[in-house]
């Protein structure tokens, strides 16, 4: 498909923009889940400005680590360790949400896991967590173009995206019902279709159709709000939070003249 649309390119450089403007799609496209997984391991550290600073640093390091992937891409595709040991750690994440998504921490709020007591234990999660899922990307925009400066580009433009849409989802995370568990669905996707390559490359299922199951998960995971406390819904109608409880008219007793 990308060949049959780069033959209405007139020039080289429209080649180049095009091949761009897709690389810098398909990181878009490909980068909610890992957007979602990324928000999820920051929300592990207790405040926004500590969570901040760990997607900044850790994105920082991941970006080394896209470009050390990007210039051996063509050695590693020949290992299928790197593949599955990807898929291993994606599927690790994935088992490590769901059978922690029910447990409450001493706030009696849903526990977020893993928990950090620093900084710095964050910040290679992150990056090793990005570097999993750009094995997949990658070796996709490898196939796509040869161009090694196209590449590296499209790979600084997509950990910008990232952060930006990291940043939107640590937000989300708290105000949408599903989207956690739908993000998570998302990265187990993600984490078979690299096991698939390795186990059967011919059943690999095509970029399209992945697009299209996260598209649909994310549909779903943005089909539910959290209900408002009295705070909020105060804050939304500009009116002051009731601190007295509310009376109950019909239970109370009446009195008689």
């Amino acid at each position: 498909m990308l060949d049959q649309l780069l033959d209405y390119s007139p020039n080289f450089g429209m080649d180049t923009l095009l091949l761009l403007l897709v690389l810098i799609a398909l990181e878009a496209i490909l980068s909610a889940d890992n957007a979602i997984a990324l928000a999820a391991i920051a929300q592990g550290l207790e405040g926004q400005k500590l969570q901040s600073r760990a997607l900044n640093f850790g994105l920082v390091a991941a970006f080394v680590l896209r470009v050390g992937l990007i210039l051996t891409a063509t050695w590693v595709i020949k290992y299928w360790q790197f593949e599955l040991l990807g898929a291993a750690y994606l599927l690790w994440l994935v088992f490590q949400h769901f059978t922690n998504r029910n447990q409450l921490d001493e706030n009696g709020e849903r526990q977020h896991a893993p928990k950090f007591a620093s900084l710095w234990q964050a910040i290679p999660m992150i990056a090793v967590t990005d570097l999993a899922f750009s094995l997949d990307s990658v070796t996709t925009a490898i196939a796509i173009s040869e161009d090694m400066r196209l590449v590296l580009t499209g790979g600084l433009i997509g950990v910008v995206t990232l952060r930006f849409m990291a940043g939107l989802f640590i937000r989300w995370l708290d105000e949408f019902v599903y989207l956690e568990d739908a993000g998570f669905v998302t990265v187990a996707l993600v984490g078979l279709r690299l096991l698939m390559r390795v186990v059967s490359p011919e059943f690999v299922p095509p970029e399209w159709l992945m697009i299209s199951a996260i598209g649909l998960l994310f549909l779903w995971g943005f089909s539910k709000r959290q209900p408002l406390d009295s705070a909020e819904v105060a804050a939304e109608t500009g009116s002051e939070p009731s601190s007295e409880p509310s009376r109950d008219i019909a239970s109370e007793p009446v009195v008689k003249q």
